[in-house]
Formats: C-alpha cells, sequence, structure tokens
C-alpha cells in the first residue's frame, strides 16, 4: 500500500461523507504552493480519473493522481485532535524540509 490510513481517519472521513451524502472517497494528492514548494490536497473523491489510483483501506476509498505518487509514497494520513483543534496528520518519509508554518513542505 502506497498510503496508509488510519482507522482515525477513516472514521472522519466516513462521518463526515455521510453527513454530507458524499460516497466514502477520500482524494490525496500534491500541488505546487506555498514558501517551500509543494502543499498537500485532501477532499473528497467525486470523480476517479484514468490517471488515479485507487486504494481502499478501513472502509474508505483513497485516490491518488499518477503524478502526486512519487510526493506521497509511503505516506500515513491521521486524524487527531487536540483540544478544540482537529485536523489530518500526514507522516510523509519523502519530506525533507517544511515551512515555518508548516503548510508547505520539500521533498
Amino acid at each position: 500500500m502506497t498510503i496508509q490510513l488510519t482507522e482515525a481517519a477513516a472514521r472522519h472521513v466516513k462521518a463526515n461523507a455521510e453527513r454530507e451524502g458524499r460516497d466514502h472517497s477520500l482524494r490525496v494528492g500534491v500541488r505546487t504552493s506555498g514558501c517551500s514548494g509543494f502543499m498537500y490536497i485532501v477532499d473528497y473523491a467525486d470523480e476517479v480519473g484514468e490517471s488515479d489510483l485507487v486504494y481502499e483501506q478501513h472502509g474508505v476509498r483513497v485516490v491518488i493522481s499518477r503524478k502526486s505518487l512519487p510526493f506521497l509514497e509511503g505516506m500515513e494520513v491521521d486524524f487527531v485532535r487536540d483540544g478544540l483543534n482537529q485536523r489530518f496528520d500526514f507522516r510523509n518519509p519523502n519530506v525533507r524540509d517544511m515551512c515555518g508554518c508548516g503548510e508547505s513542505f520539500t521533498v
């Protein structure tokens, strides 16, 4: 498996998808942005394109474009709650450096 989705992340995706009447599909990718070069993209995967790879974990389809795959190989996506804050947490072994605010990264 290229990307690991924790059970906590899967529960969060399922709960929000059901609340919004969407499929249990999560698109994970990267785009060029920020001061360090790349940012993560996380959204519902309403469509699956020809260049997408699809994996299923804990009842959630994880959709990744082939272009993003080299930047995400081996990454774990978790969902964490810290007091009133909650967020996806990306544990990506490919990251070499991050910007000071943690919004972008370099591979």
